[in-house]
């Protein structure tokens, strides 16, 4: 049965590291990506990133149904913003070059080009993190570190449930879909698109309605004990900040401020190498 990126306990640094500090590390490397589009910062980010990823030891079968859903978004990405937009780079850079004529008005220009690749590194900065953030941090201590940077504890429990309940939904659409194969349904790569969302949205349909009755099941149950009547509540999970968690912490502080202060330094946040 294929894997979902979901928590898996190991022994290695990156969880090791307090929820608290991952959450941080992730809010700030998320910010800084989505802030800067300096091809300079972008690399190193990048560089960094693919470091925590291996470090992280995530397994490959857990992530490699993401992977090619984000390379399937990052195609169709780039080449909206080039058939809408085919001239941004050009725009931006205050320069063209052309490379080659494509038909009407679309001609490839390097300045799109390296507009685009921008765009693309700067989601393959995020997405490591993002996947490093979901794999190694345990949901009741995420929920623990929710709480002690404000978020109110009732909140935070519901993020908790929320990320303990997705390997249960995607082992039963498993399941389900399995059954349905057998019974020769195709939902495989044979047939059609088409088809094969209609024959997937037959199975999700029943199965939102399935998670729905759980979500009502633990609220009343937890509205039974009492749940979210007292201001402040202690947590199992938390788990206080080592001297290796401070260290992480203003490295990270540290890294994204001086990427913020290279990228808009010259007052703009696009790199420019024309």
């Amino acid at each position: 049965m294929p894997q979902l990126i979901t928590y898996k306990e190991k022994d290695c640094f990156v969880h090791r590291l307090s929820g608290l500090t991952k959450l941080v590390f992730f809010l700030l490397w998320t910010l800084t990506s989505m802030l800067s589009y300096d091809t300079r910062v972008l690399v190193s980010m990048f560089c960094l990133s693919a470091l925590v990823f291996y470090v992280s030891k995530i397994e490959w079968s857990q992530i490699s149904a993401v992977i090619k859903a984000m390379a399937f978004f990052l195609i169709l990405n780039v080449t909206a913003i080039f058939i809408f937009s085919p001239y941004e780079g050009c725009k931006i850079y205050n320069s063209r070059t052309d490379l080659f004529f494509i038909a009407g008005n679309y001609t490839l220009t390097f300045q799109q080009l390296f507009y685009e690749a921008n765009i693309v590194l700067k989601y393959c900065t995020i997405v490591p993190a993002v996947l490093v953030f979901v794999t190694a941090t345990n949901p009741s201590e995420f929920a623990s570190a929710l709480n002690r940077v404000g978020l109110p504890y009732t909140v935070s429990y519901a993020v908790s449930l929320s990320l303990r309940y997705v390997p249960d939904i995607q082992n039963d659409f498993v399941k389900i879909k399995n059954a349905q194969s057998a019974r020769g349904i195709e939902m495989s790569g044979k047939a059609n698109i088409f088809k094969r969302i209609k024959n997937v949205a037959a199975i999700i349909f029943p199965l939102v309605f399935t998670s729905m009755e759980r979500i009502d099941t633990i609220s009343s149950a937890m509205e039974l004990r009492g749940f979210g009547k007292k201001k402040k509540r202690s947590w199992y999970a938390a788990r206080p900040l080592s001297k290796y968690d401070f260290i992480c912490l203003t490295c990270t502080i540290i890294l994204c401020v001086t990427a913020l202060f290279i990228t808009y330094k010259d007052g703009s946040r696009f790199y420019n190498p024309f």
